[in-house]
């Protein structure tokens, strides 16, 4: 049996629970719907392990695990420190070195970056966190690119994410790095929420084909027939045609429920189905723009690039990888 990848979170006095949550949910829960696949294992620590630690909301927790069991494992996660002002622990500092020096991959929550940012391992390189302390980061680490306005960045081995519910991305990302874009979106599914969030923050983050909400008003309709179409030549009439309104109508009731223009949304689609394609490693990358819709492959890496913040081929290449737990 393949050996299972251990995911460490550190817990700490003073915690949000939240974010220690979303961890247990993605990496700490048994997958039985996901058949053999070998699951991460899931290890709560804290620099005094058995110790109470108070969360807030008035209750405590204690943490099995001390901070070598932290520096041992293959992914280190710290969910948002206490207080972004205080001086991180140079226990602390010292096991997440120790595991970045053994291969592991470090991971930070909202203000957990600070923890990230003591260890000099950002130094030089892009990061974010959450927005009310971006600011703060920036100042006490002039030598990190801070930028606020993405969900999460991944530097390979020194991840970070935006304010707390960008976790929940982080980790679903984490997993489909791992495992593939039909796992994450399994584990999503059982989250019950979606496999990313729409905005410029993608950041190689899965479009979700088909997350069109329930309706059967016209212009649910028409996405539907939309994405079971999206290799034609698909055009505002055209869909409007198929939500059986004219097209200003149309235009002007599918911007309101959706937020984006049908086009736009169109080619959001479009890119989104293109990513599993990728994923195979089967087809050119002509090919892959033919499959799903784009009228040149020129048009096809624009729109893909403006959404994904990367190249086709680069996504290709993170994407076909060898699992990381095989």
């Amino acid at each position: 049996m393949a050996k299972r990848h251990v995911v460490a979170v550190l817990a700490f006095d003073g915690m949000a629970p939240f974010e220690l949550g979303v961890v247990v949910e993605v990496f700490g829960l048994s997958r039985p719907e996901l058949g053999d696949l070998p699951w991460y294992e899931l290890r709560v620590c804290a620099e005094e392990p058995g110790r109470e630690l108070r969360a807030v909301g008035g209750f405590t927790l204690r943490a099995e695990h001390g901070l070598d069991v932290l520096a041992a494992a293959d992914t280190v996660i710290v969910p948002g420190v206490a207080k972004a002002e205080a001086e991180v622990s140079p226990a602390l500092v010292e096991a997440l070195l120790q595991a970045h020096a053994r291969g592991a991959r470090l991971v930070s929550i909202c203000s957990g970056a600070f923890a990230l940012a003591a260890t000099g391992l950002l130094n030089g390189r892009r990061a974010t966190t959450h927005w009310r302390y971006a600011r703060a980061l920036a100042e006490r680490h002039p030598g990190i690119e801070v930028d606020p306005d993405v969900l999460y960045v991944d530097n390979g081995d020194v991840l970070t994410s935006a304010g707390s519910a960008a976790g929940i991305d982080l980790c679903l990302y984490l997993v489909r790095a791992d495992h593939g874009a039909a796992v994450a979106n399994a584990v999503a599914r059982r989250f019950v929420v979606p496999p990313h969030r729409e905005g410029g923050q993608a950041q190689f983050i899965e479009a979700a084909v088909g997350e069109i909400g329930p309706g059967d008003d016209g212009v649910t309709q028409s996405m539907t027939w939309a994405l079971r179409h999206l290799h034609t030549s698909l055009s505002v009439p055209a869909l409007a045609r198929a939500a059986c309104m004219s097209e200003r109508s149309y235009s002007r009731h599918f911007t309101r429920r959706n937020g984006v223009s049908p086009m736009r949304w169109v080619i959001a689609q479009r890119v989104a189905a293109s990513l599993p394609l990728l994923e195979s490693g089967e087809g050119t990358v002509d090919e892959v723009a033919a499959a799903v819709g784009f009228d040149s492959t020129a048009t096809y890496r624009h729109h893909f690039t403006r959404q994904m913040h990367t190249t086709p081929t680069a996504y290709r290449k993170t994407f076909t990888r060898a699992p990381a737990h095989s």
